[in-house]
């Protein structure tokens, strides 16, 4: 997936989905394409992508390869790839990736630093 903004995204696209009635704690590892519809707190390590769906709430520091924002993050994301914030997404943390791309009307508080790709 090389633009996720534009991609529709299924259930299906996921291996794992962390449903809306679940709260996390801890660090969360992982390599395919993770779908977070509920709570998490902790640290986020993934070589793959994460997409933070609009309801869910996340307080984390993340690292990952691709990262897509429709709902709530507080905590610094690194990725990289790509990093999306959408319309309905709100980041309170700093953000470095070689791409970041912010739709207009989401919510950004911190700094954002744009990377090489490696």
């Amino acid at each position: 997936m090389t633009d996720v903004h534009n991609d529709a995204l299924e259930d299906e696209d996921f291996d794992t989905i962390l449903s809306k009635d679940i709260n996390f704690s801890g660090t969360l590892n992982f390599e395919k394409p993770f779908l977070i519809r509920g709570k998490l707190s902790g640290n986020i390590v993934a070589h793959g992508l994460l997409v933070v769906d609009e309801e869910a709430v996340v307080e984390a520091n993340i690292n990952a390869s691709k990262v897509v924002i429709r709902g709530s993050v507080k905590g610094d994301v690194t990725a990289s790839e790509k990093v999306e914030i959408s319309v309905t997404g709100k980041l309170i943390g700093n953000v470095k990736a070689p791409e970041i791309f912010m739709e207009s009307g989401c919510s950004f508080n911190g700094r954002c630093t744009m990377t090489e790709k490696i």
